[in-house]
């Protein structure tokens, strides 16, 4: 008797558990659309960071997990690009109930404007973050025009 609930409250939380996965692929966490939290929507990687100063750009990536020899920086005509591949192993005989980490090629585009210098890139890579820096052109940068 008590095989036969057990089965059927298996079966009802399979179902609602289905039905939870559903809901949240398709409405997200409710927090990406209203700018809280999350500015980037779900399953975004690598998480960005951008500052600007009157000087340069620094952006930071947030990939732990990736190898740096792996990733792919670039910068033209403004916009950085950075690619690259994070690999999770995957255990066939276990059943997953919630997997957040993402796996696989991602590609993140960054607009950092026209006045950035293709030829003064820096990229370091430490503790799963990725910092580049982009310096702005000198003839972009604000001067005080003095008056006589």
């Amino acid at each position: 008797m008590f095989g036969r609930l057990t089965s059927l409250q298996d079966s009802l939380l399979d179902e609602f558990w289905r039905l939870h996965q559903e809901m949240d692929e398709m409405l997200g966490d409710g927090l990406s659309s209203a700018g809280g939290i999350r500015s980037a929507p779900r399953g975004t990687f690598p998480a960005v960071n951008v500052i600007q100063t009157p000087a340069e750009v620094q952006v930071y990536l947030f990939a732990p997990g990736v190898d740096p020899k792996k990733l792919d920086v670039s910068v033209q005509r403004g916009l950085l690009t950075v690619s690259g591949e994070r690999k999770i192993p995957v255990h066939d005989e276990a059943t997953y109930y919630r997997q957040e980490r993402f796996s696989g090629e991602f590609r993140r585009a960054i607009s950092l404007g026209d006045d950035v210098d293709p030829d003064k890139v820096e990229a370091k890579y430490r503790d799963g973050i990725l910092q580049i820096q982009v310096r702005r052109r000198e003839s972009a940068k604000p001067r005080q025009i003095e008056i006589h």
